[in-house]
């Protein structure tokens, strides 16, 4: 039987691969502009949707980019994250451990303290006021050096009892993981853990570095594990997670269309695979509508979507306690529903 979309919108869920610069919705990205008198290369709400018609990851990270412009004092940031935390509160989204960007902000001149102070603040009030948890992580941009990452690490020292994990994000192909061995290695000294965009646009090897040279905890996207079959198994023998994105994977034709996704294939091989929206307002959804996309694209059942909830909690960076929390309320939605 077919998963109906208020089953799907009320199924708790977490979160662990969100950038949260990929949540500026253009009603936002306006409304800051505004504020800080900012000239947009749009002369619209609806011209900005119209832009957000790509086909490749660079095209994507060209207007992302751009977006990120208007963000530029603490209360812009709390806005950002604030209206994200919205949307998970409607979604049932119980937990979360979204991405920031910091060099796409202090090498625009906004001082690092800026733009974490604004996303910690939002992320309390989001626990305080509509019971979502949190931890946050730091990622350095791939295409940028070396240098660059270990120049943010130090910016990030004074902060890090609010970042749990440093991340690796931005245009893949070219930019192996390995780059930034000793970057991640000095981020481990420092009592962080590790996660990193890996086998999205670049190949299987890449996840293999990630694991093996960075250490991590998580693969972001993942999804071209499936080209070697070793790979497959040794992620399914020691539960390392992937944190999927299935409309972001659609939109940015890593997969022709949904139907041809291979989430559901590694979950029945017993990877720990996780689905998150990567950057919702660019990729047409949060997370239900991610759910409702396999829902419709590969006939996600019931068993399944629990199974992926309950991976996403064992994936998670939440302590001990808030992680039998969540899996009590699993198992009280499976009871009730």
């Amino acid at each position: 039987m077919k998963l109906n979309k208020h089953w799907l919108n009320q199924l708790p869920k977490l979160e662990l691969h969100l950038h949260l610069e990929g949540s500026l919705e253009p009603e936002l990205m306006f409304a800051l502009a505004k504020r800080n008198q900012i000239n947009l290369p749009f002369t619209s709400i609806e011209a900005v949707r119209e832009a957000y018609e790509f086909n490749n990851l660079q095209d994507f990270l060209d207007i992302y980019y751009q977006g990120a412009n208007v963000l530029l004092h603490e209360d812009d940031f709390y806005d950002l994250t604030w209206a994200y935390l919205e949307q998970c509160h409607a979604q049932n989204v119980i937990h979360v451990e979204p991405f920031f960007d910091p060099q796409t902000h202090t090498d625009r001149g906004v001082p690092f303290a800026t733009v974490i102070n604004g996303i910690s603040r939002a992320l309390m009030d989001g626990e305080a006021q509509l019971g979502i948890s949190s931890e946050l992580i730091m990622c350095f941009l791939r295409h940028l050096d070396e240098e660059a990452a270990f120049a943010t690490l130090a910016m990030a020292e004074p902060f890090l009892d609010k970042i749990i994990a440093v991340g690796l994000d931005s245009s893949e192909d070219g930019n192996p993981p390995e780059k930034f061995s000793r970057v991640f290695a000095k981020a481990r000294e420092l009592g962080l853990l590790t996660v990193a965009h890996a086998g999205e646009e670049g190949p299987a090897e890449y996840v293999w570095t990630a694991i093996k040279d960075l250490q991590v905890s998580r693969i972001d996207h993942g999804v071209r594990s499936v080209e070697d079959a070793e790979l497959i198994r040794h992620l399914a023998a020691t539960r390392m997670p992937l944190t999927v994105c299935p409309l972001s994977n659609t939109k940015l034709c890593v997969f022709d269309d949904m139907a041809k996704h291979n989430i559901l294939e590694m979950l029945e091989q017993g990877v720990c695979v996780t689905v998150n929206s990567d950057d919702p307002a660019y990729f047409g959804g949060y997370m239900t509508e991610n759910f409702i996309a396999l829902a419709d694209g590969l006939g996600l059942q019931r068993e399944q979507a629990l199974k992926l909830v309950s991976n996403s909690i064992a994936a998670s960076f939440a302590d001990v306690d808030r992680k039998q929390a969540m899996q009590l309320l699993i198992e009280q939605f499976e009871d009730e529903h």
